[in-house]
């Protein structure tokens, strides 16, 4: 059975950690669902200073709320549109200090107010996005881009998405 270490160190190797162990958690589980859902998981119990993280998937036409952890969602988002759809549509990481300050920002919760949002790409195709909101202004950098992107790759190489 998998059971997480709490948080210690500096970020580093607090990032460092998180993925050794959504290594364990995601190891030889088929389950898209599942892995997702641990994922959300272990980003909110690890990270600091946050209070959503999880997934949206794309359908072919749009980004749909996935597995997460936090207040109730945003259920659709079409591409291009806030910082889910920017991320989604340009296939890159954004990182927001000041969410009030993004055109078109969508406010699922308005305690949040900064954000990094990550794309998922497998085989050169869209999968969705992992989003992390925080109530702090400026809570994310480039340690974190480092890091969840990095997260994001532990996904992309042992999951399969459908």
């Amino acid at each position: 059975m998998f059971h997480a270490a709490a948080p210690a160190g500096d970020r580093g190797q607090v990032y460092e950690s998180a993925l050794g162990q959504l290594k364990g958690l995601i190891y030889d589980e088929p389950s898209v669902i599942a892995n997702l859902a641990n994922a959300s998981a272990l980003l909110n119990f690890t990270l600091q200073d946050i209070n959503w993280a999880g997934f949206y998937l794309y359908d072919g036409q749009e980004l749909v709320l996935g597995p997460f952890q936090g207040l109730p969602a945003c259920i659709r988002i079409p591409l291009g549109r806030g910082v889910c759809g920017t991320s989604a549509q340009n296939r890159e990481t954004v990182v927001v200090e000041d969410v009030n300050l993004f055109p078109g920002h969508i406010a699922c919760d308005a305690a949040s107010n900064s954000e990094i949002v990550v794309p998922i790409v497998q085989d050169g195709r869209l999968i969705g996005v992992l989003d992390i909101d925080s109530p702090l202004k400026g809570r994310f950098d480039e340690t974190d881009k480092h890091f969840l992107e990095a997260f994001v790759q532990v996904l992309v190489e042992h999951v399969k998405f459908d």
